[in-house]
Parts: C-alpha cells; structure tokens; sequence
C-alpha cells in the first residue's frame, strides 16, 4: 500500500499536477508521504490553527493568515522545487483571494518551465472551488490491502505478547478490510481489553464497529432486521441462488483463497409488493451480514460537486463497513430520467457515471441488492452482465406460490389449522401480490377480533380476500409493460 501510495503521487508530481487534493485525517501518514517523495524540494506548512509551521519539528514560525501565507511563498518556486502543505484549509477556500492566489500558483507552475512549486491540500474534508476544479488532482491514500492487515494484526500480536494463530489472523483480515491502519489499531485495541487476546470471535466485535462509523458518517443507514430467507414465499429460483452465495460469505477467507470470485451483487425488479425489499434483508440475515440503505436522494448537495463527494463517501463508507449488503431500493428513482433520452438531470448523470464505475471496479465485499419497479428509464448499460451477478424479475405469484404465502402468514400468527380451505383461497387469489395475500390474511384476523374472537374461517378468508384489492387490478398497465420491457433483457424468473 504505500509502495503503491508513494509511487502515484510521486507521478502526480512529476506530470506537473499543481494543487493535488489529500482526502485525510491522518496528518503524519501524509506527511511521511509526501516526505518521501520530497528528496530535492523543500516544504512549507500552513496550518490554519496556527498559521506557518516548521513541517518537520512542527513550531510555529509565524501567525500568517493563508492569503499573506501564499503571498510570501508563491515565488519560492522560481528559486528551488518546492512543496507547500496546506493543511484544513478547506473553509479559506471560498475567499476569492485566496482562489486566485492558488491558481496563479498553478498557472506558473504549468507555463514557467524555471518554476517548480507543488501545492497538497491535505484535509479529512473535500472542498472544491469550481475555479480551481481543473487545476486540483484528488489523491486517496490506498487502503491496507487483506495481506497488510494480517501482518497489522500479528505485528499488534507480537508487540502485546499474544499468540495469533496466521489462520485467526486471515480471518480477522476479511473483516477489518475497508478500514484503514488507525481504525484498525483501535478496534484491536478494543478486542484486547475486552479478552486480553485475538480470537475469529472478535468479527461480531467488528462489526458493531463498522456499524458506529455508519451512524456517525450520516450518508448511509443501518437497516435492522429479522426477516430470514424462510419468510419468503415461493422465489425458490432466488432463493437457491442466494443461498449458493451465502456459503461464500460465510467462508470469505477459504473461497477467496480457493480462486472464487467474491459476488457484486444483483438487481431484482417487479411490480411493489413482491417481496424484492424484503428480500433484501432476509439476504443480510442469510449471509450474517450488516445491512445498509443508500439513500441517493439523501446525498443531493446545493454546492458544486457536493452530491458527486457525498456519493464518494457514501461508497467508501460502504467499504469501510463490507463485507456488508448495500441495498437501494426503488434505484430507478434514484438516477430518474438518465435512460430515458432526454439526457436527465446534470448531476443525476454524474452520481449515476459514479456508481457505475464504482460498481465495475470494486474488489471489496460489498454486496449490492438493487431493487426497481421498472426498468424503462433505466440506461442499457446498467442492466448488463458484469454490473451485478444475476438480474431477476420477480413476476405475480403462481398457484403453488400462493399456497406458500397464504400458510406463511396464517403460520406466522398463529391462525394455520387443516379445516382452512386453501384450495378455494388459492382461486380466489389470482393476480394477486404478496402484500395482497397478507394484507388480506391480517384483515381477517382483525374482523375475527373484532367479532368476539371468533376462530378464522375460509369464510373470513374469502370475505377479506373479496374486499381486497389486487395489485394486478389497480396497476394492470403497468403490469403489461415491465413484462414487455422486460423481454428485451436476460432477466430470469425469481419464482421457477
């Protein structure tokens, strides 16, 4: 990772990239960074609490404000190669002083060839200023890869006096991918006070962890739940599959190992009421895995580039916390009208472009459950082999499928017996979804409360069922044309 870290903005450097933007906490990580790269140049730090500062003993030299800061240093470059670390300055960079005296900077940079003088931005917060978009290179330090957090983890070991087993150590790994190397040393830290050692248990420690970061960085939504694959009526296709899936998950370490690909995930489209949401919790409880939401709306911003940063942290966050299922539900809303060929909204197009990327290169555990009502507005590209696992349609349950929703949800409260006439109900219930089917086995049971706790009946049944209005009724256009959009693509049925 930081061969790696050092070599890219080392390039960065060297291909005259004049202001490049580092997106982190961390200042020693950079500094040691950008320390190894420096061999011929000399640095000058701004801090914006203290104003300059020696970069290498850290004293203050002098309380300059940023703008009489950059005003000293800004012909530096004309003597020596230098590097000027700016550091949490994102608030400075709305004065337009300070704009200007940062592209004059960069403009020198790139036209004088007797001028050599690099700008870091270096921040936990990413702030760009439309004027300086073309001039700044963003620059994310890698995370450690699976290899690097074992020996994190058997160095900690070592340093503690604790015997890790490599095995125990392989496992933690899978676990803690996504984080970096502080977040690490603090979760192991945590599991040693709590046990005094290392053991594969401290994943659940692990993933509470991961479930804090969620909560404190606001772009995603833990989702609770206890909905479990056996809840589900029917999908037998579906559930066959992601049962296939979850002995991979359950045994990350051994399948990456062994050569298997880890899964990306799959997109499940259908009229509402189907069960593609609670399909996807049920997924996270198979895989015995956290679940979270993304919420594209949630990341709309009034400023330029805002709502593309808080896509980028929201994806990165995903990450931080897999493995983990990322569900998003209804994701033809969330990048609404792109496909449809009037172009769509500028920034949809960007977020969309965005996640696409993310989703064809990411080697993390993140397991994406896509849901959609339709598929019309949806770009072609989104829909192709290689952005998920498998693409299915969840159509209206057939006969034997409603016989299994109906005694679901007569088991589930307690009211199955062997005198309900679920042949007459199955009848009854053509075109119906599966919130129809429950929606008018709840009914039911409330009328026979109501009616002095009688027992329910196929009567009760049938009369709720009559009074029930069916999802193929109220949206039979809509119906018609998810299944003739749907022919044009390799969707498989989730029922047969």
């Amino acid at each position: 990772m930081r061969e790696n870290a050092v070599s890219v903005l080392s390039s960065y450097v060297d291909a005259l990239r004049p202001i490049i933007y580092i997106n982190h906490f961390d200042f020693k990580v950079v500094d040691d960074l950008i320390n190894s790269i420096s061999e011929h140049a000399r640095i000058v730090e701004f801090n914006n609490a203290f104003g300059a500062i020696d970069f290498k003993s850290k004293l203050v030299k002098n309380e300059y404000t940023l703008e009489s800061f950059l005003k000293i240093v800004m012909d530096d470059g004309y003597d020596q190669e230098t590097f000027v670390v700016l550091k949490d300055v994102q608030a400075e960079l709305k004065n337009p002083k300070v704009i200007a005296l940062l592209k004059r900077i960069a403009e020198f940079n790139l036209e004088k060839e007797d001028y050599h003088e690099n700008v870091f931005i270096v921040s936990g917060e990413l702030l760009i200023p439309s004027e300086l978009e073309q001039f700044i290179t963003v620059f994310d330090i890698p995370l450690p890869e699976t290899g690097e957090i074992r020996d994190l983890i058997l160095d900690y070991g070592r340093g503690m006096n604790i015997e890790i087993p490599k095995e125990t150590a392989d496992e933690i790994a899978i676990s803690l991918k996504g984080l970096n190397e502080f977040q690490i040393k603090q979760i192991l830290n945590l599991a040693y006070q709590n046990g005094g050692t290392i053991t594969k248990e401290d994943k659940s420690l692990i993933v509470k962890e991961k479930e804090l970061l969620v909560k404190k960085g606001g772009m995603l939504e833990i989702v609770n739940f206890k909905e479990k694959i056996e809840d589900i009526g029917g999908l037998n296709n579906l559930k066959q599959w992601l049962e296939r899936k979850a002995q991979i998950f359950k045994d990350l370490d051994s399948a990456i190992k062994f050569g298997v690909d880890v899964p990306k995930g799959l997109l499940i489209v259908g009229m509402p009421g189907c069960g593609k949401s609670l399909t996807a919790k049920a997924t996270a409880n198979l895989f015995e895995i956290p679940l979270v939401r993304l919420d594209v709306g949630r990341l709309l911003g009034k400023y330029v580039g805002e709502s593309e940063n808080n896509m980028r942290k929201a994806l990165k966050l995903a990450e931080a916390i897999s493995p983990c299922v990322l569900w998003i539900d209804e994701i033809e809303k969330a990048f609404a009208g792109i496909g449809n060929g009037n172009g769509g909204n500028e920034v949809a197009i960007r977020l969309f472009g965005q996640f696409l990327t993310w989703m064809q290169e990411k080697e993390s555990t993140v397991f994406i459950v896509a849901t959609a009502n339709n598929i019309e507005n949806m770009p072609p590209e989104f829909l192709r082999k290689g952005r998920f696992d498998e693409l299915f349609f969840v159509d209206l349950p057939s006969e034997e499928e409603r016989r299994s929703i109906l005694e679901i949800h007569l088991k589930k409260r307690g009211k199955w017996n062997s005198k309900i006439d679920v042949g007459r109900l199955i009848n009854e219930t053509k075109g119906f979804s599966g919130v129809d089917l429950e929606s008018a086995v709840k009914n039911a049971i409330e009328e026979c409360f109501m009616k002095n706790k009688c027992a329910v009946t196929t009567q009760w049944l049938l009369q709720s069922i009559k009074e029930t209005k069916s999802i193929s009724v109220t949206l039979k256009d809509k119906i018609n044309k998810l299944k003739g959009d749907l022919e044009k693509y390799n969707f498989i049925n989730a029922y047969k």
